[in-house]
């Protein structure tokens, strides 16, 4: 498995490298990833570790965070094992299988003034809203952009203050 590690405000050790790969190996064995991505940080006294690994064309991302990198490699890992689990088991309960990636369009061009602080590009694939949720919450985040399915059109899924999700979809 090829580990791409990134580092903030620490020094990544031999000793982290080997036991993080070693943890890493039961993906391998698992879902058969050949690659993966942990970034590990410090912030005074605590340890930050994420962990990311393409899996049939979702991500699953797992955090951990503590005072300890080695028991927060544990843990993360946990996390995402029982992640690819439950993607697993609601992927055959739906009996779906995944669709091929939509490149998504060129990044638009900005004024002086109005720039960004960052720009990221990303790959998108058609799925359902229920797919969308669960890919949204596997990777932890607050919203989600893809292709709907129906309309293949691109939507925006968001995760509002009182714990429902929200749609954006433009008009037709």
């Amino acid at each position: 498995m090829q580990v791409t590690y990134k580092a903030r405000n620490m020094e990544i050790t031999d000793a982290l490298k080997e036991y993080a790969e070693k943890r890493l190996a039961k993906f391998d064995k698992l879902i058969g990833a050949k690659e993966a991505t942990v970034t590990m940080h410090n912030v005074k006294d605590r340890c930050r570790l994420e962990i990311t690994l393409p899996y049939n064309g979702v991500l699953i991302r797992g955090e951990e965070e503590g005072y300890d990198m080695f028991t927060c490699i544990d843990n993360v890992t946990d996390k995402v094992e029982s992640q690819i689990h439950k993607y697993r088991s609601r992927l055959i309960k739906r009996g779906r299988g995944v669709s091929a990636k939509v490149e998504a369009p060129a990044a638009p061009e900005w004024q002086e003034d109005d720039m960004p602080v960052k720009l990221k590009t990303f790959t998108t694939k058609p799925m359902s809203v229920e797919e969308a949720i669960m890919q949204m919450n596997l990777l932890s985040h607050n919203f989600f952009v893809f292709v709907n399915t129906e309309g293949n059109m691109v939507n925006v899924l968001y995760k509002r203050h009182d714990g429902d999700y929200g749609l954006l979809a433009p008009e037709e």
